[in-house]
């Protein structure tokens, strides 16, 4: 995407996907309409609400944990053993292994050079880091 003249972007990053959304939200209802959320992950991403929640109806350790898509039943016992052996699911290592900063969500806005103040404070409210 390139900007046009004018236009600045944010790249925001926040500790939880709730804490994301809020400012996205907020961010809407101030009038700034282009704003996205992903997870920042070192794996192939695919947030499926179906598969990854906190009930867990995941077909594999990793997927709550990695983010990981529902492609589980597809990988090779090989592959699934990488994947659980990783410190971030099996719970060793360091605090945060593998995330970007501790802070796994990304938010993304493009807004007016006049504008850019008042979305970084919003951001700052949810948490975010710029």
């Amino acid at each position: 995407m390139q900007l046009s003249p004018g236009e600045r972007s944010i790249l925001a990053y926040f500790p939880s996907g709730d804490s994301a959304q809020r400012a996205a939200k907020a961010l809407s209802d101030a009038g700034f309409d282009e704003t996205g959320v992903d997870r920042v992950s070192r794996y192939g991403v695919n947030t499926d609400p179906q598969i990854n929640n906190p009930i867990n109806r995941a077909v594999t350790q990793t997927g709550p944990t990695l983010y990981s898509d529902g492609t589980g039943e597809e990988l090779t016992d090989s592959e699934r053993i990488l994947l659980a052996a990783d410190p971030s699911v099996s719970g060793y290592g360091n605090t945060d292994y593998g995330v970007a900063g501790g802070k796994a969500f990304l938010l993304t806005l493009v807004t007016t050079e006049g504008r850019i103040e008042e979305a970084e404070k919003i951001v700052r409210a949810y948490g975010g880091s710029l």
